[in-house]
């Protein structure tokens, strides 16, 4: 073999190391080596396999896994695929195939381009979601959600059977006469504690799709994401998994895993703890009293009005005669809305008078009660007080409906000055701002019914105002979340069947775990039922499986199977500690292998893509502290440390209607294919004979910009494709992708084979002398860089710190052994194929995949010091000491900033800087 054969040797070392099982994990471990978990977000199946976008995070992990087990560690890397959920349903209903076929199809095919990259995961832990050994224990789980309770004095989860007998003692805090119950009242008292349970919801429901869909599934506009197709909001029965019980733990649990702190603040958004006051506004009939929770319990004599959500059921209390059709017709219009329309920042308000007042409890004031659609029964109370003064929404409402806006906080200084208003203006002409102070000040205008919070600053103010509303009994201090409980039902195919049976009295019976796995029945018709109306009644498609699936016999008694499956996240929940012990029929997880991999605080490195920052991972996370009290894991946090990793971004195009066409498809004025124009600058392109126009975003289906690996690595090899992707830059950064640039990485690995390996004869050109004191030197450098640099995760610059040192070596004759082994084994993790092949040339019989990792001596890395003269205008004025490798621009700058060099460059222009590498600075000024 002549000259570097890449294709060859790829092919050569991907079997070598499959047939041998190179990079098998142990069943079990030796305990007395230091374990690394290191995991990639579960990849999803897609049906055009990967782009060069989706191995940026893959390759990453391995060069880690690489480098950890040549650092001694015990390494689990393992791989799978969230396979189930709308993605692979739709897929499956446009192609008329069903989503078992294409599923398979595209793991397989997934599969094949992974191992094609070289990668060292354990290809024998590879599981999908939607194999039955695997959802058998997703189910399992679930069944301990529903067997659990939160406990509130222990702030953990416990079998609801410690309940039971709580209640039946008295001691559960509960107003109820068990003894009296029976057995569906009983149950009924249960589900408002478990954590899992069913309750009529309000959910966006899509009629074309025929299923529930979650908040991050609907568009702005109120449409399926997937599909574009018109989301309504309707009450249906739906399981729910009650996670904000953890919102507490889930928050300040933060603080234990080494996360990206925007990750970590998106998390604490969406959880949205808030401590405010609930204060209790009375009908002014006296015959109830509306209910609030604000964050600001010191603006509460700045109330003018007060709104409740259309739903709210004290509407029709509220509501006078005169006014009762105008609400009942917005009533039906906002039902139309989905949430998060309902929810978006729209300037023009809408809403409607009731004709009811309730009285403002700090100053008896009589308040007009609206409903509003921005009001959600689901988020607080479903009620708010509304003060104009200091709240943007209620500002904008105001202004539109002519209501009372009262100043009752006053800003600092320095926000009055950014809108040029004096403080009596702005106290009395806020009206004419276009927005409003909503942060902290000093209480104004705050006196009245025997307490005032004139003069005292905002937080004062809070503690105030909160003492006395809970010593008059019309309010208390109340900590809020804007976190929900998870809607877990969907009404698709393609998901986890529920291991729930429901009696014909409407009893819930949980299947046996003995029965377990309650596996999804082959169907040939398994498209959800679709409609245009949006009243349409949900009909799941497994209530058409057969009756020998859909009804089971016990006891007499004939149950019928739940017909919802649950959603794409129930299966991703886990999967990290299922890859720990993936062949076991008998127990999810072993608990001796749980505790050896996922102690001390879990995954040690989980990489994946932004995107999931807060949804899969909340989650996660919410599982994974139920099976911790359950008493099922050994830690409170599931993952660790968090790397999300930037995305391959590429040129796209849309046509003139803004329809984004192929990129592969377009040419520019001269016909060139758009992929193939050096200056993207000045270039106009055509799809089809047309103009369209140029956009740069992220690869992927979206924007029909995607490149496969496959075209890549075929051209250039594998590890060409891994150093390429490492070397655009930072990990966490996001990188234009050019196939004109590659090149130069690809001749990197081409000038390391010609250094060792001589192109004519095939033999190694290497002796067993020794190495030079520079070049030795040089190595113990490099070793530090490339250690260092793997360990931040900065692959860029270890790899560039193995250019630097390639070409210390050009030119050599002979490169000594020493020296060739140690650069093989740095450039091993990142391009491993053309380091296995070097080192077996080198004489080794066994892989290097677990050969020691090569080690420096501090006293040969230290910076040799060398001292410059530095002269003006060719006359010595100074001199400066400097490490010998400090670049050009640090050499400079010393020496401008000597003192008495200083001195003579003062006032004087200065022409041109002359540097001569470590020996002497000449600046020439005028």
């Amino acid at each position: 073999m002549a000259g570097y054969q890449f294709a060859d040797i790829e092919a050569k070392w991907q079997k070598y190391w499959e047939d041998h099982k190179v990079f098998q994990t142990p069943e079990v471990p030796d305990e007395t080596r230091q374990k690394f978990y290191i995991l990639d977000m579960f990849p999803y199946p897609s049906g055009v396999g990967l782009h060069v976008g989706h191995p940026l995070g893959y390759i990453a992990t391995d060069i880690v896994a690489r480098f950890k087990r040549m650092r001694g560690f015990n390494v689990l890397h393992p791989i799978g695929f969230d396979a189930f959920g709308l993605p692979a349903e739709q897929f499956a209903v446009e192609h008329g195939v069903h989503p078992r076929i294409t599923t398979e199809r595209n793991v397989g095919n997934m599969l094949r381009q992974l191992k094609k990259l070289g990668l060292t995961y354990d290809w024998d832990r590879v599981f999908s979601t939607t194999d039955p050994g695997y959802y058998k224990w997703t189910q399992w789980i679930f069944l301990q959600l529903y067997s659990s309770y939160y406990d509130p004095e222990s702030r953990a989860a416990r079998p609801i059977a410690e309940l039971v007998e709580k209640i039946e003692q008295g001691r559960a805090g509960l107003d109820v006469e068990w003894d009296r119950l029976d057995a569906a009242e009983r149950e009924e008292v249960l589900a408002s504690h478990r954590l899992a349970y069913m309750a009529e919801v309000d959910v966006n429901w899509c009629p074309a799709l025929g299923t529930v869909l979650a908040n991050e599934e609907v568009t702005n506009e109120g449409r399926s994401e997937r599909g574009n197709y018109p989301v309504y909001q309707r009450p249906l029965r739906q399981w729910m998994l009650r996670i904000t019980a953890y919102a507490d733990r889930l928050e300040d649990d933060l603080e234990l895993v080494s996360w990206p702190e925007p990750i970590k603040m998106m998390q604490r958004n969406w959880i949205g703890r808030s401590e405010g006051a609930l204060v209790d506004f009375p009908l002014d009939d006296g015959s109830d009293s509306i209910r609030v929770f604000t964050t600001r319990p010191d603006t509460l004599f700045g109330a003018t009005y007060m709104v409740l959500a259309p739903e709210h059921p004290l509407v029709e209390k509220v509501t006078s005669a005169e006014q009762e059709a105008a609400i009942r017709e917005y009533q039906r219009m906002a039902a139309g809305l989905s949430e998060v329309d309902r929810m978006a920042d729209a300037k023009r308000k809408s809403g409607v008078f009731t004709g009811g007042y309730a009285v403002n409890p700090v100053n008896g004031e009589r308040l007009p009660i609206w409903i509003a659609d921005y009001v959600l029964m689901g988020y607080g109370t479903g009620a708010i007080m509304a003060v104009p003064g200091h709240d943007q929404r209620d500002f904008e409402f105001a202004k539109q409906f002519d209501l009372p806006i009262r100043i009752v906080v006053m800003p600092p200084a320095a926000w009055l000055g950014s809108k040029g208003v004096s403080k009596d203006d702005y106290e009395k002409n806020a009206e004419a701002l276009e927005d409003v102070f909503d942060g902290d000040g000093i209480s104004v205008n705050s006196s009245g019914s025997g307490v005032s919070l004139d003069g005292q600053p905002s937080d004062e103010a809070k503690r105030s105002i909160s003492d006395w509303l809970e010593q008059t009994g019309q309010g208390k201090r109340e900590i809020q979340y804007k976190l929900r409980d998870w809607l877990f039902s969907r009404q698709r195919y393609w998901g986890e069947p529920f291991p729930i049976l429901h009696g014909p009295e409407g009893q819930i019976r949980p299947v046996d775990d003995d029965d377990l796995p309650v596996r999804l029945p082959d169907m040939e018709d398994f498209k959800p039922t679709a409609s245009d109306d949006p009243d349409a009644p949900p009909r799941p498609p497994l209530g058409r499986a057969t009756e020998d699936w859909r009804f089971v016999q016990i006891d007499g008694v004939r149950y019928e199977r739940e017909l919802n499956t649950m959603p794409q996240w129930a299966g991703s929940c886990w999967y990290y500690l299922r890859f720990i012990d993936p062949g076991n029929e008998n127990q999810f997880v072993r608990p001796k292998l749980e505790s050896y991999w996922m102690k001390p605080t879990g995954v040690d490195l989980y990489v994946g893509g932004a995107e999931h920052a807060v949804l899969h991972l909340l989650y996660a996370r919410f599982w994974h502290k139920v099976l911790y009290d359950l008493g099922q894991v050994s830690t409170s946090e599931p993952f660790a440390r968090l790397v999300n990793q930037g995305y391959i971004q590429a040129y796209a195009y849309r046509d003139e209607r803004g329809v984004v066409v192929p990129a592969d498809e377009v040419v520019d004025q001269d016909g060139r294919p758009a992929s193939d124009v050096q200056d993207q600058s000045d270039r106009r392109y055509f799809w089809d004979g047309k103009p369209v126009r140029q956009e740069f975003g992220k690869m992927g289906k979206s924007l029909k910009n995607a490149t496969g690996p496959d075209e890549v690595s075929t051209e250039y090899g594998c590890d060409t494709f891994r150093l390429y992707e490492m070397y655009l830059g930072p990990l966490e950064a996001s990188k234009p992708w050019s196939t004109r640039d590659i090149i130069g990485v690809h001749r990197f690995l081409r000038r390391v084979w010609r250094n060792l390996v001589d192109e004519e004869s095939d033999a190694m050109l290497v002796d067993d002398g020794p190495p030079t004191e520079a070049l030795e030197r040089a190595m113990h450098k490099t070793i530090k860089r490339v250690t260092d640099d793997l360990e931040r995760l900065s692959f860029n610059t270890a790899i560039a710190a193995l250019i630097e040192f390639v070409s210390e070596i050009v030119g050599l004759e002979r490169i000594p052994r020493s020296i060739a082994e140690r650069l093989v084994l740095l450039l091993s993790p990142m391009a491993p194929h053309i380091s296995e092949e070097l080192w077996r040339r080198l004489g080794y019989e066994e892989t290097l995949g677990y050969e020691p990792w090569p080690t420096y001596d501090e006293s040969m890395v230290a910076e040799e010091e060398i001292t410059i003269a530095v002269q003006v205008n060719g006359k010595v004025r100074g001199s400066v000491t400097v490490a010998a490798q400090t670049p050009k621009d640090k050499v400079l700058a010393r020496a401008r900033a000597e003192e008495n060099v200083a001195r003579h460059l003062e006032g004087k222009t200065l022409r041109r800087e002359i540097y001569v590498p470590r020996k002497i600075v000449n600046f020439v000024v005028q």
